[in-house]
């Protein structure tokens, strides 16, 4: 069972096992295509001794026994590439990193200090949210204070308004207009007093009369 080489993969962009079985088809076929032009040069020259006893057959026959032996001698050779390949040359020892992995070592915590960092995102995450819903009421309060600035600036305007009023009847003093003004208003409820009170005495007395 072939060792997982997943940081050698990584590192070299393909699996160490796929690359040595790249190397064991290309040298096997290697080996199978220099036994068949061997066994070719051989039938040639027997083509040129018709009085030799070795067939066709016996030649086919012999490079595949040979093509036997051979195989077995390459696949125990190969084991021990396969090892020196896995082992050292396509090995990635433990002390070198990827680029992308340089800050890990950098910047090492352990489950402690992760428990910490998390603590301090969930305070920081509450401690946002808290001056989301502060920012949100002033947003409100400042939308309520431009309505009373509104209002206030019609008030001043009324002012101005009376000022002006005033100014053009030969009153200087907007207080003393507005004492003048209550004092008048007082003066004109108490006169709807009386016109009410004479009108209900009138309509007393008419009523009266009209019962005699």
């Amino acid at each position: 069972m072939s060792i997982p080489m997943c940081y050698e993969t990584q590192f070299f962009g393909f699996t160490p096992q796929t690359c040595i079985f790249r190397l064991y088809v290309s040298f096997q076929d290697y080996l199978f295509d220099l036994l068949l032009v061997v066994e070719n040069v051989i039938l040639k020259k027997l083509e040129k001794c018709p009085s030799s006893r070795i067939s066709r057959l016996d030649v086919r026959e012999s490079t595949k026994k040979y093509w036997t032996f051979i195989r077995e001698r390459f696949e125990h050779l190969f084991r021990k590439m396969e090892t020196c390949f896995l082992k050292v040359i396509l090995n990635v020892p433990r002390n070198v990193l990827l680029k992308e992995d340089k800050i890990h070592a950098e910047y090492s915590y352990s489950k402690e200090k992760f428990d910490t960092l998390q603590s301090e995102v969930n305070a920081l995450q509450g401690q946002y949210k808290a001056e989301v819903c502060a920012t949100q009421a002033l947003l409100a309060e400042l939308e309520e204070q431009k309505v009373v600035q509104a209002e206030l600036g019609k008030i001043l305007t009324w002012f101005d308004g009376m000022d002006k009023i005033c100014r053009e009847h030969g009153n200087t003093d907007l207080s003393e207009s507005f004492v003048f003004m209550v004092q008048t208003s007082k003066n004109l409820q108490g006169t709807m007093r009386e016109i009410d009170e004479k009108y209900q005495k009138l309509k007393f007395d008419v009523t009266c009369k009209k019962a005699v």
